[in-house]
């Protein structure tokens, strides 16, 4: 395959490359966190989105323009389901955080990790609560200078907006290899060069038979 050069070269591979280290980094924050709040269902589409990532980063790598388009498929559900996390959080329409089987698969009580440990949270058990089942305990949050449900809002709204970037990266890069797949093809591949397969032949000697 051919060789990019000059600044169509540098944006087709630094570029891309660095969205795609940014884009991880933060899937990888973000799955931290979730495993923090025993958050089963975003656990689950992090591990998705990481592997999706690393597939773009073969792809960008390998000239691998499949692998860009799956990641820009990838993205377009990806932005879907980060949509459906702040509607979830700003409890938009009928969507209710009282229903907390949505995320953790109704396998726990627990929450968003940033509901204890938000900036400035005060976190105070509630002793001999009978509101508590077993092996729990009812605790009352107060002085937090932002609720974890707009940190959560803000971290979706951060997935969205590189995931927008990443999409037009995925489509651009994806766009120039496969261009440069067709000119390759256009030229001929190897028999540009004028590449001759081996002739075979004999070590016999024919002489003249005269009678």
């Amino acid at each position: 395959m051919g060789k990019f050069t000059g600044l169509a070269g540098w944006c087709s591979r630094q570029l891309p490359w660095k969205q795609l280290r940014q884009t991880c980094v933060a899937a990888l924050q973000r799955q931290v966190f979730d495993f923090l709040g025993y958050q089963w269902a975003p656990i689950l589409a992090n591990f998705l989105h990481i592997v999706a990532i690393i597939l773009g980063m073969f792809g960008t790598v390998q000239f691998r323009s499949r692998y860009l388009i799956f990641y820009a498929v990838w993205l377009v559900m990806w932005v879907g389901w980060n949509s459906f996390i702040i509607c979830f959080y700003l409890e938009v329409g009928h969507l209710s955080q009282d229903r907390d089987f949505l995320m953790t698969f109704n396998t726990s009580l627990h929450r968003s990790w940033w509901m204890e440990h938000g900036p400035g949270c005060l976190v105070t058990p509630v002793m001999d609560s009978h509101l508590a089942p077993e092996d729990h305990h009812v605790i009352t949050v107060s002085g937090c200078l932002l609720d974890y449900q707009y940190i959560e809002v803000l971290s979706s709204a951060l997935q969205v907006l590189l995931a927008l970037f990443g999409f037009v990266y995925a489509c651009y890069v994806s766009k120039v290899f496969q261009d440069d797949e067709d000119s390759f093809d256009f030229i001929g591949g190897f028999d540009s060069y004028g590449y001759q397969p081996p002739q075979k032949s004999s070590h016999l000697q024919l002489q003249p038979l005269y009678t």
